[in-house]
C-alpha cells in the first residue's frame, strides 16, 4: 500500500471517544486506536461510521492529557471483527500536535537506549 500521511505514523497508548457532528443523538463511540500522527489517526471501531463525514474526537494520552480536535473519516477497510478507519484531524491546535511529536521523541529515544 503507498503511504500517504504527511507525518510519521506511531503506535500510541491512547484512549479516544468520538461522536459524530451532525448526528442529533451525539452517542460517543470509544475506539481503540492503531496508529497516530500529527495530521492523523488509525483506529479500530465495532460501528459503521460514514466516509467523508466529521467526528469530535477526544484523545486520552498515555501522559492522561486530553486533546480535544475534529476528524474527518478518509478511509474505511472491513475486517472480520471490526471495521478499521483511517482520519484527518481538522483544526488541531499546533500545540496539541506538539504534545504527539513529544510522544515521538521519547519512543525514538527509549528504541536508541
Amino acid at each position: 500500500m503507498e503511504e500517504k500521511r504527511k507525518a510519521k505514523r506511531m503506535v500510541l497508548n491512547a484512549h479516544v471517544i468520538i461522536k459524530r457532528l451532525d448526528n442529533s443523538t451525539h452517542e460517543r463511540v470509544p475506539v481503540d486506536v492503531l496508529d497516530l500522527s500529527k495530521t492523523g489517526i488509525g483506529f479500530r471501531c465495532n460501528q459503521k461510521l460514514a466516509l467523508n463525514s466529521m467526528y469530535e474526537a477526544e484523545i486520552v494520552l498515555w501522559t492522561k492529557e486530553t486533546i480535544n480536535c475534529f476528524i474527518n473519516i478518509i478511509r474505511a477497510d472491513e475486517k472480520e471483527d471490526a471495521m478499521i478507519y483511517g482520519a484527518t484531524f481538522i483544526g488541531m491546535t499546533e500545540n496539541d500536535a506538539c504534545k504527539i511529536d513529544i510522544y515521538d521523541m521519547f519512543t525514538e529515544a527509549d528504541k536508541g537506549v
